[in-house]
């Protein structure tokens, strides 16, 4: 058997093909050969400076995003100037200084527009304040009491004082009805009590009014609120210097024994009638000089009077102001003297704060129907 020749032309299974398998050399990029150093065969492996697909990239190639094996590196290069446009500050012109005024206004921005604004308003409010004050003070003399009319020997009267004289029916004068509220007692025992207590001297009047304050028996207390609360009303009120001591003429002092100038009493409204009369149809509180008997009647103490609006306390004020007026001297009944202004204490608040509803109570009271006032229980209200 002959041997071969030597040569690349060898057709033998153990001829080492030039095409197929070559023996690798340095930069050789035959496919499936053996990658060398700069190599770029697809599937070889990557050698430094490859671009191939999935290869490690050479120094100087496109970087690709990190294999998870791979260490993150920073992107931006602090030192690298390439691509970026620096601003010359120097070359900037120099920025002019803001007033005091201009800072304000940036730091505060639209409350700095806001501030000035809240002071004008307060400023003007100021003044309409004051002037409101002054209208309220010429309101509050036109509600003054006329003590020219009062007369000191009231007490030696015989007819009660303050009840209506003239003939109306309850239809007539819708003002003057009872509102809608608590029950109270229709009819007394016609006896009083006396609450105890007594105290100081209040006002600085020379002429000292002693009381009592009483109840009439049969009363139901849970009704008017008890006898406690019901006497500290009276005296918180005659205290008060916007009260009849406001003027300085007359003080008063309470007592519980003896014979007092005045008995503030709580009375029910059958007995009020027997003591006040009822020509009107309506329930009404008086004075009844005989007893010296201020007569509240529970009806109005406990339901108030439409004009109040379903002001009790202010309500309960007046009464007690009123009839104690009448217990002091001022007998006559006053009208509305200002459209608007406050109430006199002795107009009849308790059926109406216009003339036009109060002058059907009292025929003889010459006045200008078209005036109306607001409720005001006090006889000397700008006193304090």
């Amino acid at each position: 058997m002959n041997r071969p020749p030597n040569g690349p032309t060898g057709s033998g299974p153990s001829a080492r093909s030039a095409a197929n398998d070559p023996e690798p050399t340095a930069g050789g990029a035959a496919t499936g050969s053996r990658p060398t150093a700069g190599s770029a065969a697809t599937g070889s492996r990557p050698t430094a400076g490859s671009a191939a697909t999935g290869s490690r990239p050479t120094a100087g190639s496109t970087r690709s995003r990190p294999r998870p094996d791979q260490p993150l590196r920073a992107r931006w290069d602090p030192t690298d100037d390439s691509g970026r446009q620096r601003v010359d500050r120097e070359g900037q012109p120099e920025r002019k200084k803001q007033s005091a005024l201009g800072r304000f206004v940036s730091t505060y921005g639209w409350r700095a527009y806001a501030i000035p604004v809240l002071i004008v308003l307060t400023i003007v409010l100021i003044i309409v304040t004051v002037r409101d004050g002054g209208t309220n003070s010429a309101s509050a003399a036109d509600a003054t009491p006329d003590a020219a009319s009062r007369n000191t020997d009231v007490s030696k009267e015989t007819a009660p004082v303050g009840a209506p004289t003239g003939q109306i029916q309850e239809a007539a004068l819708p003002a003057g009805s009872l509102p809608p509220g608590g029950p109270y007692t229709g009819k007394g025992r016609e006896s009083y009590r006396v609450v105890r207590g007594d105290g100081r001297k209040v006002g600085t009047g020379p002429q000292e009014y002693t009381y009592t304050v009483e109840v009439e028996n049969g009363l139901n207390p849970q009704d008017y609120g008890g006898d406690p609360t019901f006497a500290k009303m009276v005296d918180s009120t005659l205290a008060n210097p916007r009260g009849w001591i406001g003027d300085g003429k007359v003080s008063f002092r309470r007592i519980d024994s003896g014979e007092p100038d005045l008995r503030i009493s709580l009375t029910s409204p059958g007995t009020t009638r027997e003591l006040c009369g009822y020509q009107i149809k309506l329930e009404t509180s008086c004075f009844y000089p005989p007893d010296r008997r201020v007569t509240l009647n529970e009806a109005r103490w406990v339901r108030g009077a439409l004009s109040y609006q379903g002001d009790d306390l202010l309500y309960r004020q007046y009464l007690i102001n009123h009839e104690t007026g009448h217990g002091i001297g001022y007998e006559a009944h006053e009208p509305c003297r200002e459209n608007g202004a406050l109430a006199p204490v002795m107009m009849q608040q308790s059926f109406g704060v216009a003339n036009s509803e109060i002058m059907a109570l009292d025929p003889q009271m010459k006045a200008n129907r078209a005036l109306a006032c607001t409720p005001n229980p006090w006889p000397f209200p700008s006193r304090r």
